[in-house]
Parts: C-alpha cells; structure tokens; sequence
C-alpha cells in the first residue's frame, strides 16, 4: 500500500502534522467506519466518515463521527440550503478522483464546500481517510478544518 497519496500531498504541502494508519479494510463491512474503528482500536466518535451530499443540487463534503447518522435538514442549514441528499457513489468517486471506502475531504479533484461535525472539533486527535481504502490519516480536528476552510456545524441526527 502506497503511503503517498493526494491526501497526504495535500496536507504536507499546507504544514499540518499528522500520522498515518494502515489496516485491514473489509470491503463486506455492514460500516465503513466503524469497521475502521475496530480495525484501528480507536473510539468511533474518533474515526470520521467523509460523505459527499448535494445541497440544493450542489456538491459538498461532510466529515462525521463514524457511530454517527447526518440529519439532511441540518446538514443543507449549515450550507444555507433548503434541501440536502447523498451524492450517489459514481457521482462522489467522479467528482472526487478516490473510490468509495477510499474517499479523503483533502486533494480531491475539485474543492467542494465542507462541514465537520461540531462534536469532533473538540477531540485530541480524529482520524480522516488518507485517500485509499485501508489507509487512515490521525491529525487534530481544528487542523483539519483549517486545511479545508470547512465550517463547524451540528449536522447529525
């Protein structure tokens, strides 16, 4: 497994510090991120899923706590939208240039809009997709959301 990916580009060209986590990715797992949890020995509420939604037809990013659900209506309220849905799969591995399961908010193709979950902010450390399947990227959380200009928003149910 590489450990070099546009994710791990993109945080070392902008200076944040970070650790990287390899594991046993499980294709068949009923969660993506929870599996990743169990996988790493980490707390679910530390290991955040990166989902791609349209708000108002428009593409956005949204990292949450993997033992977590997103709450549409507040999800498009945090972008300023009226109504937000998941971007369909293809869609999400198109716009980003990462397969599903693999899918990191940083070096995408194209920069979208994002949200982290507000209760995540406040963690020591969380862990974010490196950019592969199997492949965890460890940083402070106010250091990602610097990386991704995101806004802080309560956007789960």
């Amino acid at each position: 497994m590489s450990k070099t990916t546009r994710a791990t580009q993109t945080l070392a060209k902008l200076g944040v510090a970070f650790t990287l986590h390899a594991y046993d990715y499980d294709p068949e797992a009923d969660s993506i991120g929870l599996q990743a949890a169990a996988a790493l020995g980490a707390e679910p509420r530390r290991v955040l899923k990166t989902l791609m939604a349209e708000v108002d037809g428009k593409p956005v990013c949204v990292i949450v706590p993997s033992d977590r659900e997103i709450s549409m209506k507040k999800l498009a309220s945090a972008f300023g939208g009226k109504a937000a849905k998941m971007m369909r799969p293809a869609d999400a591995e198109r716009l980003t240039g990462y397969h599903v399961g693999g899918i990191s908010p940083f070096g995408q193709k194209k920069r979208v809009p994002a949200a982290i979950e507000a209760a995540a902010i406040n963690e020591p450390k969380v862990f974010i997709n490196g950019g592969q399947r199997g492949l965890q990227i460890q940083l402070d959380p106010k250091d990602a959301c610097k990386a991704l200009q995101a806004v802080v928003a309560d956007v789960t149910a």
